[in-house]
């Protein structure tokens, strides 16, 4: 079934014909919110480009009690410009990124059933331009596990002494019935994380998956892979990084990334990133990113964003030049 139709389909049935008292009770705990962002980039040796970037529409429900429910249906750059083509709408599309139920046993137990976000990857799960300080993403954060999930996770926290321990255990169910030409393909994922929570955050997850050939469709190899991730403070200085490391079934060398990331207040809301990262992937090479910046917190739901990125390597989802964007919340 299309993602489109799901959505359609999902508003119907919770708009059924109800009486005036639940239908007040109803709307108020259903909420409509989403995040957008726009920027420019020029580029080292391609065409400068603006665009609007994504339009991402958030709807959540919770009953208060055990079950709940949340999607986010995200228009991708809907409107574009280029040096070479000038305006135009060719890169647009619907994408349907989350949309699942969650049902609450306790804190300690929690299942949640549909399409979500990988939880093997701190940064995956914290993508929003909002929500994070660069305008480009790790690479290796995109281009060695999926970033999406159909299927279901058992999750929850259990506290002991003063760090929280948090749990995630996930497994695929339904493999993406739509892609991209580009996007890369995966099935049978499976993993589980695990993390620490204090006044600093680790992660380590392991996950298990089979990735197609991006043009036959056909899978080339299962690959076992191991993450670890963290983010803590160090007199006010955020500290974050990621990495990962896949072997392959018969266990050969499969793939690896990794990044750094420094945010370091400086005046006000300012604050100076840097990072520095890598990724290599079999039979198509490795690439090196750096990457300079300032960030300006406007307030906490929006944030303007300029940086420099250097490094080797052609990689689309991450060029080298500059780019500024705007983000918000709405």
């Amino acid at each position: 079934m299309k993602h489109s139709q799901i959505i359609i389909g999902l508003f119907l049935i919770m708009s059924k014909p109800i009486e005036a008292d639940e239908n007040e009770a109803f709307n108020r705990k259903f909420t409509v919110g989403g995040f957008s962002s726009a920027g420019i980039v020029l580029h080292r040796d391609a065409e400068a480009e603006a665009a609007i970037n994504e339009f991402s529409l958030l709807i959540s429900w919770n009953n208060h009690e055990r079950l709940s429910f949340f999607s986010e249906l995200e228009i991708e750059r809907p409107f574009a410009w280029n040096d070479d083509k000038g305006f135009n709408r060719e890169e647009g599309k619907i994408d349907l990124e989350r949309l699942y139920f969650d049902f609450n046993v306790s804190d300690k137990i929690n299942f949640r059933f549909g399409r979500f976000l990988t939880p093997n990857s701190r940064w995956n799960l914290l993508r929003a331009p909002p929500l994070v300080w660069t305008n480009s993403r790790p690479l290796a954060t995109s281009r060695l596990f999926p970033i999406a999930t159909n299927g279901i996770t058992l999750h929850g926290v259990f506290p002991v002494k003063d760090v929280a321990l948090e749990y995630k255990l996930f497994t695929e169910l339904l493999e993406d019935q739509q892609q991209d030409n580009n996007e890369l393909k995966f099935e049978h994922v499976k993993g589980a994380r695990l993390s620490v929570k204090r006044d600093f955050d680790f992660g380590i997850s392991i996950l298990s998956f089979s990735e197609k050939d991006v043009f036959s469709g056909v899978s080339k190899a299962s690959y076992r892979m191991l993450g670890l991730d963290f983010v803590t403070n160090l007199n006010d200085i955020e500290i974050s990084g990621e990495a990962f490391q896949r072997i392959t079934s018969k266990g050969n060398y499969g793939g690896s990334g990794a990044y750094i990331q420094t945010a370091v207040p400086i005046k006000g809301d300012w604050y100076w990133i840097t990072r520095i990262e890598s990724l290599n992937r079999p039979n198509e090479g490795s690439f090196e990113r750096w990457l300079i910046g300032a960030t300006l917190r406007v307030n906490p739901s929006q944030l303007l964003k300029f940086e420099f990125t250097g490094g080797s390597g052609d990689q689309p989802e991450s060029p080298r030049g500059f780019t500024a964007s705007y983000a918000l919340f709405f």
